[in-house]
């Protein structure tokens, strides 16, 4: 059964090192969520950031200690970006003309830096599609028109932001790379994605902390990345509903059976503990 606290603090020394996903968790995009800053202070675990975002680690940790996370408070930022961005390096993905589908410009000039690959506008003549990100302010058509030609030329996708949908602040959220892919997919495509909850990234960054799986805990706002790939690498997982989920926890919402429905919908496993945020 789902155990419902009022902090991470309630748990934290049950721990030895505590995984967090960043949007929905950390911040909504523009800043910290109230408190979640004071209460990672409070804690003795080692912490670490896994993130499904198409962007290298180095941006994304950049990016939290600009919103006022201290830079030494994370062990590890890993996100699903790194990851492929490594396997090209290592030579395990050999794609080498890439047509990027990115939330801003630059985005993939920046993520590319130091591989020896090509970045191509026309995805006729690419041998796959970078699926990054989709702009927040923009019909997503644009990037749906792009791999509806590579679908139709049998043109792989490489996904480094699985998540369907992300949540942004006043509780809004935006159409996310992965409910492309997964429509791609269904149509017969081809996807490779990088990211939760798969379980390469939970086993890369379980190694880097070098702590067993029963020490390890995931906090995520995703039943069906973070919850389902918390639960997969067998480390306990606390589910936060005021990220992704918000709306469907207004106030006097019966908590775990709204918990049971997500999860039912999202064929995700239930969590270990359900909080509203991290303080």
């Amino acid at each position: 059964m789902t155990r419902a606290i009022n902090s991470l603090r309630d748990i934290a020394d049950d721990y030895d090192a505590i995984v967090l996903d960043q949007w929905g968790v950390l911040h909504d995009g523009n800043a910290p969520y109230p408190g979640a800053i004071a209460v990672l202070k409070t804690l003795k675990n080692r912490l670490a950031v896994l993130s499904n975002s198409g962007k290298r680690a180095a941006p994304n940790a950049a990016r939290i200690a600009a919103m006022g996370f201290p830079k030494a408070l994370f062990e590890v930022v890993m996100t699903s970006g790194e990851a492929l961005w490594r396997d090209i390096a290592a030579g395990r993905v050999t794609h080498q003309r890439l047509c990027p589908i990115t939330r801003a410009s630059g985005d993939a000039q920046a993520w590319a830096y130091g591989l020896a690959l090509t970045l191509i506008e026309d995805v006729r003549t690419a041998d796959a599609v970078l699926l990054m990100g989709l702009p927040d302010d923009e019909d997503p058509q644009a990037a749906q028109n792009t791999l509806d030609i590579a679908r139709a030329q049998n043109i792989p996708v490489l996904c480094t932001n699985p998540d369907r949908a992300s949540p942004r602040s006043g509780g809004a959220t935006v159409v996310s790379p992965g409910a492309l892919a997964h429509d791609y997919a269904a149509a017969g495509g081809e996807v490779h994605f990088y990211g939760k909850p798969h379980r390469p990234v939970f086993t890369a960054i379980a190694a880097a902390l070098n702590v067993a799986p029963n020490k390890l805990l995931m906090v995520g706002d995703s039943l069906e990345h973070d919850i389902t790939g918390g639960h997969t690498a067998g480390w306990d997982t606390a589910f936060i509903r005021g990220g992704l989920h918000a709306i469907s926890f207004p106030e006097g919402a019966h908590i775990v059976q709204t918990i049971t429905r997500l999860a039912a919908k999202d064929s995700a496993p239930m969590p270990t503990f359900t909080l509203a945020h991290l303080g």
